[in-house]
């Protein structure tokens, strides 16, 4: 696997909402997939196929904790790139509002 198949692999998973959200809410800690499933509102089968897609890319990790597994966020780094994109977000939103109130 190349370097670059490396990068999309990892942007390929995160290109998804459901998926951007699963990681958004995993942000804060683990969850079980009773809970995530409550935060994403889809089938449990649906649910199961983007955790694993996430799972393969690196950007999730599961641990068992009795009957329940538990998913978090396998490497801080990717809450850094989440906060890099929260913030390039609110540029963007603040550029967009400075160029509304520019016309008006």
């Amino acid at each position: 696997m190349t370097l670059e198949d490396m990068y999309v692999r990892i942007y390929k998973a995160l290109a998804h909402p459901v998926r951007i959200k699963i990681v958004r809410t995993l942000r804060d800690g683990p969850l079980c997939v009773c809970t995530l499933n409550e935060n994403v509102e889809f089938s449990q089968s649906n649910l199961s196929q983007h955790l694993k897609i996430l799972k393969d890319a690196g950007i999730l990790k599961s641990d068992k904790d009795g009957i329940r597994i538990l998913y978090s966020i396998k490497d801080d780094e990717v809450k850094t790139l989440l906060n890099i994109t929260d913030k390039m977000i609110r540029n963007e939103i603040s550029m967009m509002n400075s160029k509304l109130l520019e016309v008006e």
